[in-house]
């Protein structure tokens, strides 16, 4: 028995109405996944549907748009669906080759609605005939929450892009704040594009979290060589490029001098105060 079911016996186009939709299968774009900037912020994920380049993809009046999950495999969650109002002739300088705006079809599923794309289904590109692909397209489920966020890995296996916490500390993600807020601890942030290190530590009543949100607002933290860094590329240097982990969980009571202590000891082993890492002192 198949118990499959395909995602237009959800959706309900018509096959004669279908031809007019485009479908955008949104993934990386070799500097972030469109997944954190959705979560991140709507308005910067439409802009991923006005984008152009040098082909008329969104050549119909609809976008049917779904964001590929990077925690899961051939899993895409719904971005919307869009109505191409205007296209523009200047998109070789803009990008921005076309205004759109969301429709109010299926509005309160996205960041819901997830479906399944066998992998083994040619779709390179990101755009394609919706008639072409709508058989491809499995549902998988209808999430109760709007996606905010990875969850919670669990203390070993947190390991996290700054794009992503991002996301996190800007939904209050619940279950990362009580994890976090709960644990003092020392952390790495580790530059992806040299291998250079940041050790630092969280103490104080709030935590890892409280110390976390603040790189996530201003990407640095307050630290000098992280600041130097952010003040000359901008933010978009440490979404491209800054990884965190925990080294070593404390508990809460542990006083904060002996958790600078532990902070002391890991810069010592990860050479991070000199030409392998960003720690001054």
């Amino acid at each position: 028995m198949n118990d499959i079911v395909k995602l237009n016996d959800l959706l309900n186009i018509p096959s004669n109405e279908m031809w007019n939709y485009k479908l955008h299968l949104a993934d990386w774009n070799g500097y972030e996944h469109p997944l954190d900037v959705f979560a991140r912020d709507f308005n910067e994920w439409k802009t991923w549907n006005e984008w152009r380049g040098n082909k008329n993809d969104f050549n119909q009046d609809f976008i049917l748009s779904f964001i590929k999950d990077y925690h899961k495999q051939d899993k895409y969650i719904f971005g919307g669906c869009f109505r191409v109002v205007e296209r523009y002739d200047d998109y070789l300088d803009t990008e921005i080759g076309y205004k759109v705006e969301l429709t109010d079809f299926f509005e309160s599923l996205i960041g819901r609605l997830v479906i399944h794309m066998d992998s083994g289904i040619s779709h390179r590109g990101r755009a394609f005939k919706l008639e072409s692909y709508i058989d491809c397209l499995d549902f998988v489920e209808i999430s109760p929450k709007r996606y905010e966020g990875e969850n919670f890995p669990g203390y070993d296996n947190v390991l996290i892009d700054f794009s992503s916490l991002e996301v996190l500390v800007r939904n209050q993600k619940t279950d990362w704040k009580t994890a976090l807020s709960n644990v003092k601890g020392i952390y790495v942030i580790v530059d992806k594009s040299n291998g250079k290190k940041y050790v630092g530590s969280a103490y104080g009543d709030s935590g890892i979290w409280s110390r976390w949100c603040s790189y996530a607002y201003s990407g640095h933290g307050g630290n000098d060589e992280l600041y130097a860094l952010i003040e000359k590329f901008g933010i978009e240097y440490a979404r491209k490029n800054f990884q965190l982990s925990i080294l070593e969980l404390l508990p809460m009571k542990m006083d904060d001098d002996s958790v600078i202590r532990r902070e002391s000891f890991w810069k010592d082993v990860l050479l991070t105060r000199g030409e392998f890492g960003y720690n001054k002192n």
